[in-house]
């Protein structure tokens, strides 16, 4: 947290001294001014030569030009200074737990039906998405999401990943200038899939070498005929007026393309500048992870053009297309068919670059996703990478493993599925921790999978697809009650597991939307039939008659949380234990929220 507190007062510093700067050059640009109009005034009363008048007229000019377009890079350059002082002030937000305040959650990303996703609190507020993102265009927050939303690749993918995140880490300054630069837009970036489209696409119309011809070729007789008619009345009028009118009749023809066309580029013409300064900022850093390096080498264009120069053209010809808007265009467009010049410059440049946009585009998105993922490296210095494995067999060992987002109340503890133990049956009061244990495995193997570091002392676990049923709600639309929505998700998780794929499951309180006798027996169907599989999990109940199981079988080991009293107060130390709870609290939690069970049953 130092690094960014002390980064936070730097950059607070030098953007007071930019201010300064910026009023100085402000203050600058009009004495100049002044001087320039005075000096004129000055020596035309004096009547010296009009050359010299116009050589001081044109040096003040030029000086002036000068100072607005150092005005303008330093107001660039505040506004970058302003943001790395906010996201070094956001940084300490996260370290010190304030991080349920950011904006960017990922709802949208939020799937009910996903596998795991809504039980372990990866999208949505106070989720693993809005701790860790800081993605600003669509495909780097798509990317992200796409990582923690299940395992991506195989584990050769996975331990590239992880190089990648090692090697991002302590590239703070240059993380924290990348982010900085997908910040310079006034709002949310747009989706790419509209632009990319439009990349694909082929005027076959401007593809034609007469039709090139033509357009260069019909306004300069255009302009020579209306300078002799209009200018120099050596031709009737009529025939530059005919000319202008077929230019004008030309426009409109193609003018409801040309219209979409151009107002689809200016849509994204200020996120064009900054996909530039952020894909100039990737090629120019040198990198050494296999990953990284293979991303920057795809930053190609067909003659090795550099991405960055190619989205800098088409950022310059959309600067220019944004001149249309005033009246002076309207008419020097019908003079030089303005718009088919433009027309032809982005035809030219989709013949070149279109169809790289695609991959230039995802692979600047998986470098944001994994400079996120970085974020939990550099900021957690005892999180460690885990071993992951291809075996065949599932297996999920951990030490002082303890839940990520419990920022400041976290309890670490040890969780082993190896050998013949296939399920952990955690049994335990309210409230002392079994469901928070179940999270805390599924979130560390998300991250895991993802590439990025853990929150445990040591994890090894092979690469297994994740499948929960803990949070099963009713979907009154669909007709399906919570108990069947939920035997809808066990089944899913025997299709998976008998399907010989290597399942991590994790079930909380497995069949709750049923009477005791018909739990107990469908539980014990269930873990029976899991265990048989080449998969492994974690399994909560409050059913104390199910830890009879590990006698029967012995795939299947007791764990338990334990709670103790003091001073008339229930507390939890949310320590895993071996062996079968021997504790219940359900009633006297019920006398400190004031309902007397006693005297209820007594009734």
């Amino acid at each position: 947290m130092k690094a960014y507190q002390r980064r936070e007062a730097d950059h607070a510093r030098l953007l007071q001294r930019q201010a300064r700067s910026e009023r100085r050059i402000s203050n600058l640009r009009l004495l100049v001014f002044v001087l320039g109009i005075g000096a004129a005034t000055l020596l035309y009363m004096l009547h010296h030569y009009p050359l010299g008048m116009a050589a001081i007229l044109a040096f003040f000019v030029l000086l002036y030009i000068y100072l607005v377009k150092a005005h303008g890079r330093l107001q660039g350059e505040r506004k970058i200074t302003a943001l790395l002082r906010d996201i070094n002030s956001t940084a300490i937000k996260r370290v010190t737990g304030g991080w349920h305040t950011f904006p960017d959650h990922g709802g949208e990303f939020r799937d009910d039906r996903h596998s795991y996703t809504g039980d372990l609190d990866i999208f949505g507020e106070n989720s693993l998405f809005q701790w860790t993102n800081t993605a600003r265009t669509f495909m780097g927050r798509l990317e992200l999401s796409r990582l923690l939303s299940g395992v991506s690749g195989n584990l050769d993918h996975i331990k590239a990943r992880q190089e990648a995140v090692k090697e991002l880490a302590p590239l703070l300054t240059w993380r924290q200038r990348f982010l900085a630069e997908g910040m310079m837009t006034t709002g949310r970036m747009h989706n790419q899939e509209d632009l990319i489209a439009w990349a694909g696409e082929r005027h076959e119309f401007l593809e034609k070498a007469w039709t090139k011809a033509l357009i260069r070729v019909c306004p300069l007789i255009t302009v020579l005929l209306a300078a002799g008619g209009f200018v120099m009345d050596i031709i009737p009028p009529a025939f530059p007026s005919a000319a202008l009118a077929a230019q004008f009749v030309f426009l409109a023809w193609k003018g409801k393309e040309l219209g979409r066309t151009f107002s689809l580029a200016e849509r994204y013409g200020e996120e064009l500048r900054v996909y530039h300064k952020m894909l100039r900022a990737m090629e120019k850093q040198k990198f050494s992870s296999r990953l990284l390096m293979k991303i920057q080498k795809g930053l190609r264009g067909p003659r090795g053009t550099a991405a960055h120069q190619q989205i800098g053209r088409l950022s310059a010809i959309v600067d220019a297309i944004g001149n249309r808007r005033n009246m002076v265009y309207f008419f020097l467009n019908i003079l030089t068919l303005w718009d088919f010049h433009h027309l032809i410059a982005l035809e030219k440049w989709k013949r070149q670059s279109g169809a790289l946009l695609s991959s230039w585009f995802a692979g600047l998105g998986e470098v944001e996703a994994l400079a996120s993922l970085a974020i939990i490296r550099f900021d957690n210095p005892p999180l460690v990478m885990p071993q992951l494995s291809g075996a065949d067999e599932a297996f999920f060992e951990s030490e002082d493993m303890g839940h990520p987002l419990l920022v400041g109340k976290r309890v670490h503890n040890d969780v082993a599925l190896t050998g013949a133990t296939r399920v952990l049956l955690i049994t335990g009061s309210n409230m002392s921790g079994k469901s928070t244990l179940l999270r805390t495995a599924g979130i560390n193997l998300v991250l895991a999978y993802a590439g990025a570091p853990v929150c445990a002392g040591s994890l090894r676990a092979s690469v297994m697809e994740i499948s929960s049923c803990m949070r099963v709600k009713d979907d009154l639309g669909e007709n399906i009650s919570s108990f069947y929505a939920e035997l809808l998700r066990i089944k899913e998780i025997v299709h998976k597991a008998e399907a010989n794929s290597r399942v991590f499951f994790l079930l909380d309180e497995v069949f709750k939307g049923t009477n005791s006798r018909d739990r107990h027996t469908g539980a014990r169907v269930l873990i029976n039939k899991l265990t048989a599989t080449n998969s492994i999990g974690l399994v909560s109940t409050h059913d104390l008659e199910l830890c009879d199981l590990e006698e029967e079988n012995d795939k299947i080991a007791n764990y338990h949380f334990q709670e103790y009293y003091e001073d008339n107060k229930i507390h939890f130390d949310y320590k895993l234990r071996p062996g079968p709870s021997t504790t219940r609290n359900a009633l006297y939690l019920m006398r400190l929220a004031g309902i007397d069970a006693a005297a209820e049953g007594e009734n």
